[in-house]
């Protein structure tokens, strides 16, 4: 139903992952510093990932193959645009949670990768890899990191700023 909605108002797509990038940044403020929390949502965001890339479609593709380029989506790029937005969330938080935000990176980078791998390497599954997958869910991995980072950086100002002003008052 959503695929179907973007697909029919691809202009939107930028703007669902503006959406995606301002629903993490929201939950990641009010939850910085509380790791577990942070965590538990690194998981939760991580479903859609494996749902929409290593649950049986239902059909078989009969060879191991990849595709193989590497190209730019256009704002009007749904599938592209959507792996952007797949990989935001679960490196973001992660990337919170675990405070380190080139590790989380590189790991979302290589969970991709090895999601492609699988992709082409078990055709039972029906999905199809292609490298431009991988470099637009890294995308989406740089963008989680950049916003973590901002994150993370406000709220150590909000965390010094009170303890400032706490010595103040006393």
């Amino acid at each position: 139903m959503i695929t179907n909605f973007l697909l029919d108002h691809s202009a939107l797509v930028p703007v669902a992952i503006l959406l995606v990038a301002l629903v993490c940044a929201v939950l990641g403020h009010l939850l910085a510093g509380r790791r577990r929390f942070l965590w538990a949502l690194t998981g939760v965001s991580l479903v859609p990932v494996f749902a929409l890339t290593l649950v049986p479609t239902g059909r078989t593709i009969d060879e191991i193959v990849c595709t193989v380029q590497f190209s730019l989506p256009s704002l009007g790029a749904v599938e592209l645009l959507a792996n952007v937005a797949l990989f935001l969330p679960p490196v973001y938080f992660a990337a919170l949670a675990s405070r380190r935000p080139l590790t989380t990176l590189a790991a979302g980078s290589a969970l991709s990768a090895v999601v492609e791998a699988s992709q082409a390497l078990v055709p039972a599954i029906g999905r199809a890899c292609d490298t431009d997958d991988w470099l637009m869910n890294t995308f989406g991995a740089v963008l989680g990191v950049l916003l973590a980072t901002v994150t993370a950086r406000l709220a150590n100002r909000r965390a010094q700023s009170g303890s400032s002003m706490g010595a103040m008052s006393s």
